[in-house]
């Protein structure tokens, strides 16, 4: 903590504060009862305001700059001293050095919950914390409500003053934004504004101004997260789509408990039989609107083609129509052999025992003669 360069005799003739700390806001000038010099010299560093008090009244303020203590430049103390004709001799008064900057990163938080009312939770409880920055913005009021005869007022004694302000100030805010509980981790930013905006009539009472004010956090009960996870996972899951796989992994769960090949294509038989009840099921709105007869005797809906599925290469293919059998059969690709199944059979059998696939084979052309 700087104090004066120096002194001559037992009057003071340079008045400075050299501020290397980081949580000063007011140094009193230590005069230890010496006089100050007709024309000293003031010191006032970028960042700084001098505050003369005379007796404790509040006179002359000095903004940064050397300036020399005369009459014309102590207007209100030459007034409270009563010299009509300027002064000559030393004179004695406090000299308050008030540090003007930013002090940066103070902090605050909600010792206890503070309880809120939310539309869809009812009533819980959430805590909240960040900083704040503040600078003093009139040095004789802050002198006057804030520090008084304090000759060395720090940073520390006004905190936790004004984190009580901000809490209940928060508090506030928080009721009127009147937000979903689950928004206020997307809105620190506007919710940070509203509250400096609320506070800043507050510490303006105090000659102080809240240059800045960051909630870095607002925490609520893990079971209110939990059901908040719970809903957003919801608002973007494809309820159709998750029916359709929770479908699929039933019928393949059931598949695999059946037993020995007649089992085995009994279960595939039971699972296609299931999928294309689920495709229905899940079938577009429109579709099934199509499918219904309306009033006025109108006619029934087309017939769906008949389909089968086939063992191809020992993998299963299809569904595929009797136009395609045919091409298929023609080409070769299945002979009366091959194992097909549809809707409605018990197990997969034969090609050439389906009546409805026998006469397919028939149509086929016999091979060419040798040339």
């Amino acid at each position: 903590m700087g104090l004066f360069d120096s002194i001559r005799g037992e009057f003071i003739d340079i008045i400075e504060w050299t501020d290397d700390s980081s949580d000063t806001l007011v140094y009193r000038f230590e005069r230890h009862d010496n006089e100050i010099k007709n024309k000293a010299k003031l010191v006032v560093r970028e960042g700084q305001a001098a505050v003369f008090i005379n007796e404790g009244q509040l006179a002359d303020v000095f903004a940064p700059g050397t300036h020399t203590l005369e009459t014309q430049n102590l207007p209100i103390l030459s007034t409270l001293k009563g010299w009509k004709y300027g002064f000559d001799s030393p004179f004695k008064a406090e000299v308050y050095f008030v540090s003007m900057r930013n002090f940066t990163d103070q902090k605050w938080g909600t010792k206890n919950p503070i309880t809120l009312s939310d539309a869809r939770f009812g009533m819980l409880e959430i805590r909240a914390f960040g900083t704040y920055v503040i600078k003093v913005d009139d040095p004789t009021k802050f002198i006057k409500e804030i520090v008084g005869t304090d000759g060395h007022f720090t940073t520390d004694e006004i905190t936790n003053q004004l984190r009580s302000l901000i809490v209940t100030r928060f508090t506030d805010a928080m009721g009127e934004a009147e937000l979903p509980v689950e928004k206020y981790a997307a809105n620190t930013n506007e919710i940070s504004k509203l509250v400096k905006d609320i506070m800043q009539e507050d510490f303006n009472e105090y000659g102080i101004k809240l240059t800045k004010f960051l909630i870095e956090n607002v925490s609520m009960p893990e079971e209110i997260k939990k059901e908040i996870f719970e809903l957003s996972r919801l608002d973007r899951i494809d309820l159709d789509k998750f029916a359709k796989i929770k479908a699929a992994k039933a019928i393949e769960k059931a598949a695999e408990n059946e037993s020995g090949t007649a089992g085995a294509g009994m279960g595939m038989g039971m699972g296609f039989a299931m999928a294309n009840q689920m495709g229905n099921a899940f079938a577009p709105q429109q579709q099934q609107q199509a499918a219904q007869p309306t009033a006025g005797g109108a006619p029934p809906p087309i017939p769906v083609a008949e389909t089968y599925h086939v063992v191809v290469n020992g993998q299963q293919a299809g569904p595929f129509d009797l136009n395609t059998l045919q091409q298929m059969i023609t080409k070769n690709e299945i002979s009366k052999e091959s194992l097909v199944w549809k809707q409605g059979m018990a197990a997969w059998t034969a090609a050439g025992q389906v009546s409805a696939l026998s006469n397919l084979f028939g149509a086929v052309p016999p091979p060419l003669p040798p040339s």
